[in-house]
């Protein structure tokens, strides 16, 4: 028994750990009622199952997985329940290996009926909550849902009635918020990675290094602005959540103003570094900084937290996205705990190096080596401050810093940086070199190596090892590769007629949007859902969508490292619809095509709202990139991917989904 226990247990924290990812909802749940005579009524809770999918029975052993149990509000006086909740669907029954158990479940749909003797002459709401376990082969779902029905005093049944819309979370799955905490702790770290994080830790340490204050002051400050990091996003992160709704996150991380001031703000740094000026506060904001200062530096300190919770947004926005959803969505207690696991382990490296500013202090200042390590971080803050001003350039489509400009300006960055490790370039706070040190002459080989991966790309190489920090290569006005593939391909004769890049599919009709959208590698799709959706029924296949995003860095990622894999491009242009849903794009749509969002009843204007809105209403994800595999009836035909740089899973993902797709398919 208690082996069994610990079984349900194990699987009711794998449904925890998935939601992380997603808001997983297999069943759906409709209800409607009937009179039937003498004011008795029948209740119909019917239950869709998505494919892959089971719902556990009303009747199951004892130490087994959870029945679906309905309940009813307990109202004498009104109506009375007539016998038990009855099944009118024939259960599926197998042996199950887990549980060591016969068990009976259902797959794709059940209806279960309910009589009641109707005893009030008034109207009234009955109301009652069903609580259910779902599997499939790889996790589980414990749910319960509240729902009502409408009973007029006359016994008649009326109109179908509603699901209340209020989901609340069981109190087992409570156990399965440590896990989330340690995997938001996780997700925390890896945050820390991002282009638009990394570098402003030296951004920190300047700060703290610049501190006039006593060690123990300084401690005391730099605990002030780990708490604080810890506090902003837990607390305000939430509240933005539950207030702005999930698409902020998309807002704050794509939108061209703070992108264009987050990127004016890296290169003020950045010549701040380079000795160019230093940056003070105006006289009455240094007078109003000295007095936080005798009250411990809390001004400051909360400033420098601010200040790296909004620049770092635009990267951290995906990876806290889930979190912000079930936020906007109702749920409180595990976006708290979710977002406090996540600023934890995000403040860690920063408060470290403002409680140990001495770690660069304390290195040989002969010969100027603090400054050096300044200026190269200017150059690299420099070179990294680029990427919000292309995110931006992308999403509204100004066409200032496609590929190719944006390599020339990372090409000159690093070959100055080069030169200046060398010490062929000085600036004004540098100390003159008589002889280059071992370490200088490491770092400036790196460089200039990396000036030379760089040069390729000029002409379209992929430079898949920085490829999300790069604009896409749909952005490249001139892909010498592509030109000389296509070559290679026309004279190449010996297995049959010249071919070309360009997918083999021939679409309906000419896309929508794709005078300024585009997909990579030549593949050839749709923009707008219904369009593609249209076509895959002329075309009778699968759908593909791609939602994806200007701004999003693992989208880009995925495209250079797996969607370039022949195998996987060979079955998107031959076996699938492509549909990409770009989520930020600020496109206006013409009012006719607005739309209100049955997810927060707010209107729908532009290119990226409505696809974003559609994936989180439709999907429950608002994380890209996100992968869904789709029928003609809109039906999923496999699980749903995100973010996996490998190719051979992605391909498994494409067959499962088109294998399954031809089995729907209506024998001949």
């Amino acid at each position: 028994m208690k082996k069994r226990q610990i079984l349900c247990i194990a699987l009711l924290i794998g449904a925890s750990l998935q939601s992380f990812a997603q808001l997983v909802k297999p069943v759906n749940w409709t209800f409607s009622q009937k009179s039937i005579r003498n004011g008795e009524i029948e209740l119909e809770m019917k239950a869709s199952i998505q494919p892959g999918w089971h719902l556990y029975s009303t009747k199951l052993p004892e130490g087994g997985p959870v029945k679906t149990t309905f309940s009813f509000t307990s109202d004498s006086s009104r109506y009375q329940v007539i016998g038990e909740v009855e099944s009118v669907t024939n259960p599926i029954k197998e042996h199950d290996q887990i549980f060591n158990m016969d068990l009976e479940f259902y797959s794709k749909e059940a209806i279960f009926l309910q009589k009641i003797k109707v005893l009030s002459p008034k109207p009234f709401d009955l109301k009652g909550t069903v609580e259910y376990q779902s599997c499939n082969n790889e996790t589980c779902t414990l749910d319960e849902h509240d729902f009502s029905f409408k009973i007029d005093g006359s016994g008649d049944g009326g109109a179908t009635a509603k699901i209340a819309g209020f989901t609340k979370v069981p109190d087992i799955q409570q156990h399965g918020l440590w896990w989330f905490l340690v995997f938001s702790f996780v997700a925390g770290l890896a945050a820390i990675l991002t282009p638009c994080v990394f570098p402003m830790i030296p951004m920190t340490v300047s700060f703290f290094m610049n501190s006039n204050k006593s060690k123990f002051q300084a401690r005391i400050q730099a605990m002030i602005y780990g708490g604080s990091i810890i506090l902003i996003y837990t607390l305000i992160g939430t509240l933005v959540a539950l207030t702005l709704g999930a698409d902020f996150a998309n807002w704050i991380s794509t939108h061209w103003l703070p992108n264009v001031l987050f990127f004016i703000v890296f290169v003020v740094f950045a010549f701040s570094f380079f000795g160019a000026f230093e940056i003070i506060l105006p006289g009455s904001w240094g007078n109003r900084a000295d007095r936080f200062a005798d009250k411990g530096g809390i001004g400051g300190a909360f400033f420098m937290a601010l200040t790296l919770v909004l620049v770092s947004f635009s990267c951290t926005g995906p990876i806290v996205g889930a979190i912000l959803v079930e936020s906007a969505g109702g749920m409180v207690i595990k976006p708290i705990v979710g977002m406090l696991g996540f600023s934890l382990a995000f403040a860690l490296p920063f408060t470290l190096f403002a409680l140990f500013p001495q770690w660069l202090v304390n290195l040989p200042k002969s010969g100027g080596w603090l400054n050096s390590v300044k200026v190269v971080l200017g150059f690299i803050e420099l070179a990294l401050g680029l990427k919000f001003l292309s995110i931006a350039d992308q999403t509204y489509h100004w066409r200032i810093l496609d590929r190719e400009i944006y390599i020339a300006f990372w090409i000159v960055i690093f070959t100055m940086m080069g030169f200046y490790l060398l010490g062929k370039m000085k600036f004004a706070h540098d100390s003159e070199n008589k002889h280059i040190t071992v370490p200088r002459l490491m770092m400036s080989l790196i460089t200039f190596t990396f000036v030379v991966y760089l040069i390729p790309g000029m002409f379209g190489a992929p430079l898949k090892a920085i490829s999300g920090y790069l604009p896409p290569m749909t952005s490249h006005d001139f892909d010498l590769h592509k030109i000389i593939r296509d070559e290679v391909k026309l004279v190449d004769h010996s297995s049959g007629p010249a071919i070309t890049s360009k997918s083999s599919a021939v679409l309906c009709e000419k896309p929508k949007f794709s005078e300024f959208l585009e997909l990579p590698h030549g593949l050839e799709g749709f923009f707008d859902y219904e369009q593609g959706l249209a076509c895959a029924r002329v075309q009778n296949k699968p759908v593909f969508i791609d939602f994806t995003g200007h701004g999003c860095v693992n989208c880009r990622e995925m495209e250079a490292n797996v969607w370039s894999d022949p195998r996987v491009l060979e079955r998107l242009k031959n076996d699938f619809v492509i549909i990409a849903l770009y989520v930020d794009d600020k496109t206006s749509l013409p009012q006719s095509e607005w739309i209100t969002s049955t997810y927060d009843q707010k209107v729908k204007k532009t290119i990226g709202k409505k696809f974003a809105d559609f994936q989180i209403s439709r999907f429950g994800v608002n994380a890209q990139p996100y992968y869904v595999l789709l029928d003609q009836n809109q039906n999923l035909l496999t699980k749903s991917t995100a973010r996996d740089l490998n190719p051979d899973h992605f391909i498994e993902f494409l067959d499962q989904g088109l294998a399954e797709f031809k089995t729907r398919q209506p024998k001949k």
